[in-house]
């Protein structure tokens, strides 16, 4: 719809042609033995803000879009606003159906990235719907899937019964936005949003169970004071 559809058909254009270019990078980097220092997160330090974005919720029927990137303070935007036509910022929508990522920060949140179905990054998610259970009422999750098509989206949810958020990343906005060249991504935020920690690649139960203790644990130390 047309507040979560933020960009234009040009724009649009621009980010999946960047996002294009991450993924060669990250296959030439690996088939050159470049070891996986990939990931825009790496490089972020610890209690970064991370970007706002909303996005179509892949398991509705009534929402379709690219995902909204702008935030509340353009001058800080790794994806700025433009002067015009004016944007809503992406917290503060309010179209049914969206996923606004603001609305996980009232607890600390884990953020799945992944491309593509029918591979590891897919089947991963059976790991992160797994442990979201384990931490249900804890931890927020959300995965978010980019440059796939809906039918498939869609189908994953369905066949493999996931009840995480699962978000739909149609066009790589959100993707490029935290330069996600790999997949699976994991970002592990602080309740409010900012960054504690990230990890790249396929992890079982306990270990990312592990990254999870460690969020938490990171977490009521810097609420202690």
């Amino acid at each position: 719809m047309s507040s979560v559809k933020s960009v234009t058909n040009r724009y649009s254009l621009l980010v999946g042609l960047a996002f294009l270019v991450l993924i060669a990078v990250a296959t030439i980097h690996t088939l050159t033995g470049g070891g996986e220092h990939i990931l825009g997160l790496e490089d972020e330090p610890a209690r970064w803000p991370i970007p706002q974005f909303a996005v179509p919720a892949a398991a509705g029927t009534t929402l379709e879009g690219d995902a909204n990137v702008y935030q509340d303070d353009c001058g800080s935007a790794s994806l700025p606003c433009p002067e015009h036509p004016p944007r809503v910022p992406a917290c503060q929508i309010t179209t049914a159906g969206a996923i606004r990522v603001c609305d996980l920060f009232d607890r600390p949140l884990v953020i799945s990235f992944w491309f593509g179905t029918e591979n590891n990054c897919e089947r991963e998610q059976n790991v992160v719907s797994t442990v979201a259970e384990r931490y249900r009422g804890q931890v927020n999750f959300l995965s978010l899937d980019s440059l796939d098509s809906w039918g498939s989206a869609r189908e994953g949810i369905r066949a493999h019964g996931w009840h995480m958020p699962v978000g739909f990343d149609n066009d790589g906005a959100v993707a490029e936005l935290f330069q996600i060249a790999a997949c699976p991504t994991f970002a592990y935020v602080y309740p409010g949003g900012t960054l504690q920690s990230s990890s790249l690649g396929e992890l079982a139960v306990g270990p990312l169970s592990h990254h999870v203790g460690e969020l938490l644990n990171a977490t009521r130390v810097a609420e202690r004071g």
